[in-house]
């Protein structure tokens, strides 16, 4: 009989001691916990604080333990190089066993860092899960940040060592790895003891003797190593998030509440069972890649599947559809963006009928808000139901969504559903004042939050306090604005910071604007995000120049673009800026980046009263007419 989501919602609410104790009983303790909740230490809730447990154990020991060692844990498909492998959950706690046994002899202890710097590959996985059974923490990078963001990473959590591989490969070139590894260590005040190369066959990396090993060298006499139990609110990972104020935040997650939740997700908002293939196409330098590639699928005892390639051009749009028939997905999660460039390559579907995918039944939307265009088209051509749901690197799984698990509700476009059970999501204006139904404010979840999200931010408590718990006491703020319709559908509308999401990625514009900053002719600068039909978001620089200046200006912004490119990333996809005169600014000196935002995407706005001079509207308006906005 299937379950209610009313009651299910309702006693996860009223009582969630209860509720949270009964998911936590399906996994291996070694100690049960003293308390579900510790709330004697607000905003700083533990969940089954004293608690003993371990994450790999419980991922990979626990099936093999329990009679499911020979069935598949983990596919590896690599349309770039063209290799594919499968791990049984036996074969890969081998491999992590043994990798955790090399990090152990090499002084890695409970509590220390570890870097994970690495492309889609199996060892990224197993260098994740290696340091969760031995305690370390974990902190991933994403291989397509510059070094610069890699050494801001490496003086914030001073890992003792850095795993990485030679190169990662795009879909027409190779990307040295190993040279950003070396600079970012160069720029970096703190020294990592050792490096761990994993070399690639498509470019072989050149070591530095006295600090690099290569993966195979690193497990010369190594020995595979137990689970070691740790309490349940100790850190397993690491997870750097964009700021507002540039710098990242070290989002930290905890071993035991992550471990409940995430498995509670799979059968509950995704609907999986033990056993079934699960895919979620993302990289595990984000959130969604800890979660639902690594954490969630083995936690609770589905295949999953990395891919190393892109929805397009490796080699066609059709590559998608030969994974989830090859490998026979029940449910797939990637971001709206894929879908539009697919979309885009292949509108009238042609290569989805190249494929079974008689198998597969639901599909998972997130990273960004899901246009009801995109939705309608992979529904179309899909038939099956498209969820979009919401949540963030900060909550560590999902705020709301149509949970395919508990009772599947209508659609509503537009909508990323109900909240899910755990969360008290709410609306307020800036008095804290409770909107109605279809108001728009701020959207706010009451504390405590459920299980798995964040614990604090790394060696910044007060931080945490400041940018998440204070503006609204007793809530999160999620930095979302929006609104919840009479049927309990929450509707994400905007930001309501400067981070902007560029193709599911959140950045911050104060870090690009940084850069441009940089530049010697640039005297100041703003980013805003303008709304982009493949990436949802894309930013948009305007540069002031310094008196005086007489380089060409198709020069400056050439110049301010590499910079960005060399120093965050071409993940920023940061491809346009214009010189205007002056920015718009209230009196007191605050730039209106969303006034200029609304312009570029040509939607309505009501002239702030406190900018210092209209007529600047007017004069941004014309720049980025200039570059194809503001039409």
């Amino acid at each position: 009989m299937p379950l209610s989501y009313d009651n299910e919602y309702r006693t996860s609410i009223e009582n969630p001691e209860q509720f949270w104790a009964s998911a936590a009983e399906k996994l291996h303790w070694y100690r049960t916990w003293d308390k579900v909740l510790d709330s004697s230490n607000p905003p700083f809730y533990r969940w089954f604080a004293g608690g003993k447990t371990n994450t790999c154990y419980n991922t990979l020991d626990r099936h093999v333990d329990e009679g499911r060692g020979n069935d598949i844990a983990v596919i590896y498909d690599s349309p770039v190089t063209g290799v594919k492998q499968r791990f049984t959950f036996r074969e890969f706690r081998d491999e992590v066993a043994l990798f955790a046994g090399a990090l152990q002899s090499r002084g890695v202890r409970k509590g220390d860092r570890v870097i994970i710097y690495m492309p889609m590959i199996p060892e990224a996985l197993i260098a994740m899960l290696a340091c969760a059974r031995i305690g370390a923490i974990h902190s991933v990078v994403f291989g397509g940040f510059a070094s610069h963001e890699l050494a801001v990473r490496i003086d914030d959590c001073k890992p003792k060592i850095i795993v990485s591989a030679s190169c990662g490969i795009e879909r027409d070139k190779v990307i040295d790895y190993k040279r950003l590894l070396d600079f970012a260590i160069e720029l970096a005040h703190f020294k990592p003891e050792i490096c761990i190369i994993r070399q690639r066959e498509q470019l072989r990396a050149s070591l530095n003797e006295e600090r690099d090993l290569t993966w195979k060298q690193a497990l010369l006499g190594a020995e595979p190593v137990p689970c070691v139990p740790v309490e349940s609110s100790d850190p397993l990972y690491i997870l750097y998030t964009s700021g507002t104020t540039g710098k990242p935040k070290g989002v930290v997650r905890d071993n035991g509440g992550h471990m409940v939740a995430l498995k509670w997700s799979m059968e509950n908002v995704y609907g999986v069972k033990p056993g079934e293939t699960y895919w979620a196409a993302s990289d595990v330098g984000w959130v969604v890649g800890h979660s639902y590639i690594v954490y969630g699928p083995l936690l609770n005892g589905n295949t999953t599947i990395i891919f190393e390639g892109k929805p397009v051009g490796t080699p066609d749009p059709g590559v998608f559809w030969r994974i989830i028939h090859e490998h026979k997905v029940s449910v797939f999660f990637t971001a709206p963006t894929a879908f539009r460039a697919i979309k885009k390559e292949d509108p009238n579907g042609t290569f989805i009928e190249k494929y079974d995918l008689s198998g597969f039944r639901t599909l998972f939307l997130a990273g960004e808000r899901a246009d009801p265009d995109t939705i309608k088209w992979a529904q179309e051509k899909l038939s099956v139901p498209v969820i979009d749901h919401w949540w963030q690197t900060e909550t560590g799984w999902a705020i709301a969504a149509n949970c395919q698990g508990i009772e599947p509700g209508p659609i509503k476009y537009g909508s990323a559903s109900k909240a899910v059970p755990g969360y008290n999501v709410r609306v307020v204006n800036q008095n804290m004042e409770e909107l109605k139904d279809g108001e728009m404010g701020d959207i706010v979840i009451r504390n405590p939050l459920p299980p798995g999200t964040m614990l604090t931010l790394w060696k910044a408590d007060n931080h945490f306090i400041e940018s998440y718990m204070s503006k609204y006491p007793g809530y999160y703020l999620t930095s979302d604005a929006g609104y919840i319709d009479e049927d309990g559908y929450i509707f994400i509308m905007s930001r309501t910071d400067d981070i902007i999401n560029v193709a599911g990625h959140r950045l911050s514009t104060g870090a690009i604007e940084a850069e441009l900053c940089e530049h010697p002719d640039v005297a100041e600068s703003a980013v805003i995000g303008a709304a982009d039909e493949l990436k949802g978001e894309v930013p948009v620089g305007f540069l002031v120049l310094k008196s005086g200046v007489d380089t060409p200006h198709n020069q400056i912004i050439k110049h301010v673009i590499e910079y960005v490119r060399e120093n965050i990333g071409p993940v920023a996809s940061f491809k346009q800026a214009v010189i205007v005169q002056r920015l718009p600014k209230t009196r007191s000196g605050k730039i209106l980046r969303g006034t200029m935002r609304k312009i570029a995407n040509s939607e309505e706005y009501t002239m702030p009263a406190t900018i210092d001079d209209p007529a600047i509207l007017d004069e941004i308006r014309e720049a980025l007419q200039s570059i194809g906005y503001a039409q």
